[in-house]
């Protein structure tokens, strides 16, 4: 069954039909989720309709599957070029040639990869406004088709003739977005650090193998596994530039939380890429702690911990006299203490109602200390 699924999304396919034959591709894919040329071939379907971000998941699905697929690196290759992913669409194709060094396609291709981020590198050194390509004379296409040679030799495979690519409406990603699986609610949104993007997605009691995250130089692809219903997936072109490696997923009981991890310190306007946002940098921020400074309306500012310190010793050395020196030094006696002293004093002071202050645990921790009232004077108890 899924042989013939295969045969008929093959003669859709040569019928221009790219749509049928990615549905095809999809339900062959179901009866046989192993077989890595299904998606390597729905990944160029996937290409004709623009859809470049779900040509590039299928793509790694397919490495994934044979690593040695050599036409899933030219699929994800061709992907990433359009989506202007050259870093990555070059190790892709390079990759695939190592597999296949006798196609001539991946060379060609690669040295578009150094033709782009040459151009892309001389246009960030002098403006940060992203890179609009150059159209020859005379000739009206978008600007899209500037790889469109190298990418007709990436699909003789197909064994069919090039034809005008269609431009098709795809959604945005939006701060806050909902789907709704019946009694699943998936809802995400993202905020950002200085040094990271974090995205998340809001979905109650997913297991963490139905959750799979790809990442690109500038792309994230999210799958996850809806029981009873088709997978929902979201994939986008970022804003900015991400690094893969230090990216990391996260699933909880009641989400998934993605931390991206920024190639340069800018400040995202928004998730999804805009060609018309001028891109702002972050000031870099000190990791070493400051002293808190004080407002003041002085050119010059004063050193409060010295002035601290200095008070302190003023203190300790201010000579008093009467009741205060003598309060001075019981606050100094029962600073200096151990515990057995401190014991001491509270228990002697309490119990004989401030007439006796004793040091000695010894003394006074076995028994009662009863008040003794200086000479003179008597001792008397309020009744309320």
């Amino acid at each position: 069954m899924a042989k013939e699924l295969e045969n008929k999304a093959k003669e859709a396919f040569l019928d221009d039909d790219f749509a049928l034959a990615a549905d095809c591709y999809s339900e062959a894919i179901n009866l046989d989720p192993s077989n890595p040329l299904l998606y390597a071939d729905r990944a160029q379907a996937h290409i004709k309709l623009q859809n470049f971000t779900e040509a590039v998941s299928d793509a790694n699905k397919a490495i994934q599957l044979s690593p040695s697929l050599a036409k899933a690196y030219l699929r994800k290759g061709t992907a990433c070029i359009k989506l202007e992913e050259y870093q990555t669409a070059k190790v892709a194709l390079q990759t695939g040639a190592s597999f296949a060094p006798d196609d001539s396609r991946f060379t060609k291709l690669v040295q578009d990869c150094d033709r782009y981020i040459a151009e892309e590198s001389n246009d960030l050194a002098s403006t940060l406004l992203p890179r609009v390509p150059t159209t020859p004379a005379g000739n009206g296409s978008h600007s899209t088709d500037r790889s469109i040679d190298s990418t007709k030799e990436a699909e003789r495979d197909s064994s069919v003739p090039q034809i005008n690519e269609v431009a098709t409406t795809r959604p945005k990603f939006r701060e806050k977005v909902t789907a709704t699986f019946d009694l699943l609610l998936i809802l995400h949104e993202y905020y950002q650090r200085p040094e990271e993007v974090v995205v998340t997605i809001f979905a109650k009691g997913i297991p963490a193998d139905d959750v799979i995250v790809d990442f690109g130089e500038q792309i994230m692809s999210v799958t996850i596994a809806v029981p009873g219903q088709e997978p929902y997936r979201y994939q986008q072109r970022l804003f900015g530039k991400i690094v893969p490696d230090k990216c990391r997923v996260l699933v909880l009981s009641t989400k998934v939380e993605i931390r991206l991890a920024k190639a340069e310190a800018l400040n995202w306007t928004s998730l999804e890429y805009s060609k018309h946002v001028l891109p702002q940098k972050i000031n870099a921020m000190t990791n070493q702690p400051e002293r808190p400074t004080y407002p003041s309306s002085k050119p010059r500012t004063k050193d409060w911990d010295k002035l601290e310190a200095l008070m302190k010793k003023e203190e300790k050395e201010e000579k008093l006299d009467g009741d205060a020196a003598l309060n001075k030094l019981f606050r100094d006696i029962y600073q200096n203490a151990d515990e057995d002293m401190r014991r001491a004093m509270s228990k002697s002071f309490l119990e004989s109602n401030g007439t006796v202050l004793s040091t000695d645990w010894k003394e006074v921790g076995s028994k009662k200390v009863e008040s003794s009232p200086p000479e003179g004077l008597e001792l008397k108890k309020w009744e309320y």
